[in-house]
């Protein structure tokens, strides 16, 4: 075999495609990779939950935006001292506005809270596995509210993140493992129903109406089995979605309307999972 010039080998020992193909970066996140990507965001979270004995899973979701009370009661006085130095400023008004909102809206990061933790305490067994384990986007507003809730009563839950130029991070409360990232909605929302007994939806945005009505669908079409979806805020979700009219039009049929129902308690929405699956 002829001597090699040493330059030689340098060189072809650098060509990205002497690079194994599961070792090279930018290979995996080429185009051509997508399905393979789109596999090992699906595995990832699917290996993990098995592994820690995640059974079932109560989804908890709603806006990012929704502030903790002392959050909302500190940024409401704030806006209101200010205000009160430079009454005539209107872009103060208008933070005082929204900080008296916010305020208001808080009473829904407390109800998110109490209820993630009631549903944690009806199986956190870990000889046979975790039941009614409960799931959020992993971010903050009512997402944090429930894996706090479920943390500050000893048990465990789940938070699936996902990349976003703003709002989104990881909360502080998700337990350790269950952790997740994801690049694609669709992965991500897959994990949100694969193992949901039940949905519990809290005011917010249209990150919010895209995970409750995709659920409504799956349930609709027949693709899930039948779960409760519990619509968090009566007064809020009738303003914002006019269900009547969906009927009205013939869009939907009137027993559509009996696959979600309002809940206006932490123990309502409990009491209605209940007696869903008769425990």
């Amino acid at each position: 075999m002829p001597n090699l010039d040493p330059q030689e080998i340098t060189r072809l020992s650098k060509d990205r495609s002497n690079i194994k193909a599961f070792e090279d970066p930018e290979f995996l996140n080429s185009d051509h990779c997508r399905s393979l990507r789109l596999q090992a965001e699906y595995l990832k979270p699917e290996v993990s939950m098995e592994e820690f004995g995640v059974k079932s899973t109560i989804v908890v979701f709603g806006s990012a935006r929704t502030k903790a009370p002392k959050t909302a009661q500190k940024e409401f006085d704030e806006a209101e001292k200010l205000l009160a130095q430079k009454p005539e400023d209107e872009e103060l008004r208008r933070r005082l506005r929204l900080a008296k909102t916010n305020l208001e809206e808080s009473r829904y990061y407390e109800l998110a809270k109490e209820f993630a933790g009631i549903v944690t305490t009806y199986d956190q067994d870990v000889s046979d596995g975790f039941q009614f384990v409960v799931i959020t986007g992993g971010g903050g507003g009512i997402m944090e509210a429930g894996n706090r809730g479920a943390k500050e009563i000893g048990g465990i839950s789940v938070g699936l993140n996902i990349t976003l130029p703003f709002e989104q991070h990881s909360n502080p409360y998700i337990s350790e493992g269950l952790n997740f990232k994801f690049h694609y909605f669709s992965l991500r929302k897959m994990h949100f129903m694969k193992r949901a007994k039940a949905l519990g939806c809290f005011p917010g945005g249209f990150g919010t109406m895209d995970e409750l009505f995709e659920a409504l669908t799956l349930v609709q079409t027949g693709i899930i089995k039948p779960i409760p979806i519990l619509l968090f805020g009566k007064e809020y979700w009738q303003k914002v979605i006019n269900w009547d009219l969906f009927v009205e039009k013939g869009y939907i049929c009137e027993k559509d309307l009996k696959l979600f129902s309002y809940c206006e308690t932490a123990w309502e929405g409990w009491n209605k999972i209940k007696q869903f699956y008769e425990l």
